[in-house]
């Protein structure tokens, strides 16, 4: 339903919707995992609600954050991989791929502008934690930078060991 092309919402509507599919994630997957010591790699989390909600929709990030903090509580990733790509490459990927759009990557140029400089300023205020990697990269490396850096965290690395 969030993405449906053919849907129209309130920019709030979509912002409470993302926050209860992850209190859901948080409450059946994540929580589980975490409590077993399991390490727990989610494709999307809170950071990009605060780039596409919060700077995209300009909902705010504050207000985004405070939101997301009813749905999952102290869930918070230790570590986030932001995969920089520039507007034309992604612009060209989407030509190339011929799928359709989502209702997200309908909106347009601007709204996806404002998302990147959401991730951006994301990055920028967490440097520690977020971890910002070319995304033109082949895959095989793109992974390969990712478990570098899964490594050298020493938060990650402890739970690695307890896989």
């Amino acid at each position: 339903m969030l993405l449906d092309p053919e849907l129209e919402m309130d920019p709030w509507t979509e912002a409470y919707l993302y926050a209860a599919a992850r209190a859901d994630l948080v409450r059946r997957e994540i929580l589980p995992r975490l409590e077993n010591g399991r390490v727990v790699l989610c494709e999307r989390f809170l950071d990009s609600s605060l780039a596409y909600q919060g700077a995209g929709r300009g909902l705010g990030a504050a207000e985004v954050r405070e939101l997301n903090a009813w749905a999952v509580g102290e869930v918070a990733p230790d570590l986030t991989f932001y995969l920089r790509l520039s507007p034309r490459e992604r612009a060209r990927r989407a030509r190339e791929s011929g799928a359709t759009l989502d209702r997200l990557e309908k909106v347009g140029d601007d709204f996806m502008r404002r998302v990147e400089r959401g991730f951006e300023e994301i990055a920028r205020l967490e440097p520690d934690r977020v971890k910002v990697l070319d995304a033109t990269l082949p895959p095989e490396e793109l992974a390969e930078a990712v478990r570098r850096t899964l490594v050298r965290s020493s938060t990650a690395n402890e739970k690695l060991w307890r896989l």
